[in-house]
């Protein structure tokens, strides 16, 4: 039974938001033969979770992620491809009510993947705006675990009494939480320190994957107040956010020197230490080499304070997900 199988979690995986997303990360399809050879040196050097959701894509392109994924798992043909762990976050549209629409769900996306979903998660919980719709939609993800459909069960955007809650839904059936993903970097640590969701997840045996750690970018130190910004969206959050980040920036740049690392990578490496399994995306080789660079190493005790001092003088913090529960 699929089930039965182990989920097999890296040290590092990779969000795969942009492949596909033509609004916020300018995809087109001429970028597909990269994004191959991005997931090829990932997969080759032991990173080998993949994070997408069934809403990725823009417009015609949804689920362009997961198939795009399900084409790359099934050409690479080299070392780690057993390794390969495929997890998708099924959307709570309002039209999602029964738990029979979220097996369906499932199922459409092995469809576009051409395999079974290794880690299937709930995208983000509906406690907000329609506490009701909620339930039905978990017992959905429950089913597919019990029918030995997928290896796992996730959750994304749950704060710790939420957490709790579903939790306690999950094991009435038996079935483990293996994963909650928040957003999580150093411009965004609310969920996990302030509501301490970090020391809720080790009591209840879950592993924290911290999405968005490089804050959309900001923390690449790519971008600066006189540079040139992102196109659309992203360009309009940086201009706002970048004047009030500079003692965190500065506080990256002399870490990063000292190391002979990137700022990138020591953003990223910060998550690793905090416990967490962050997932920056990739959409170029180039990057995808600098988000290994984060690997084989670790900020020591000193820097990490540091870093954390000076993201705590930083005026601005990076916007929350509207979807993160308490």
């Amino acid at each position: 039974m699929y089930a039965s199988q182990k989920l097999s979690l890296p040290t590092l995986g990779c969000g795969t938001w942009a492949w596909g997303n033509r609004l916020l990360w300018g995809y087109d399809e001429s970028m597909d033969e990269q994004l191959q050879a991005v997931f090829d040196l990932c997969v080759s050097r032991g990173v080998t979770l993949f994070d997408t959701g069934d809403s990725y894509g823009t417009g015609r392109l949804n689920g362009r992620s997961e198939l795009l994924l399900g084409r790359f798992a099934k050409e690479y043909l080299g070392a780690g491809k057993e390794n390969i762990c495929i997890a998708t976050k099924l959307a709570a549209y309002p039209w999602r009510l029964t738990r029979q629409s979220m097996v369906s769900a499932c199922k459409s996306s092995a469809k576009r993947l051409g395999r079974n979903v290794d880690l299937v998660q709930m995208h983000w919980s509906t406690a907000n705006y329609a506490p009701w719709q909620e339930g039905a939609l978990l017992d959905g993800l429950a089913d597919l675990y019990e029918q030995g459909l997928v290896k796992g069960v996730g959750l994304s955007n749950y704060g710790p009494k939420r957490l709790r809650w579903a939790y306690k839904k999950f094991s009435d059936r038996g079935v483990p939480i293996s994963t909650l993903q928040v957003q999580y970097s150093l411009l965004s640590t609310y969920p996990v320190t302030q509501l301490g969701l970090k020391e809720v997840c080790d009591e209840l045996g879950i592993k924290l994957i911290a999405y968005s750690p490089l804050a959309l970018g900001l923390l690449t130190g790519k971008y600066s107040q006189k540079g040139s910004f992102p196109k659309g969206i992203r360009g309009l959050l940086f201009r706002q956010l970048l004047p009030g980040i500079q003692p965190l920036l500065s506080c990256l740049r002399a870490i990063a020197r000292s190391r002979n690392k990137t700022m990138s990578q020591v953003a990223i490496n910060w998550c690793i230490c905090k416990g967490t399994i962050p997932i920056p995306g990739a959409k170029t080789v180039e990057q995808a080499k600098e988000n290994l660079g984060a690997l084989g190493w670790q900020l020591d005790a000193n820097e990490i304070a540091e870093l954390e001092r000076a993201a705590m003088n930083t005026d601005k913090k990076m916007v929350q997900n509207i979807f993160q529960t308490k």
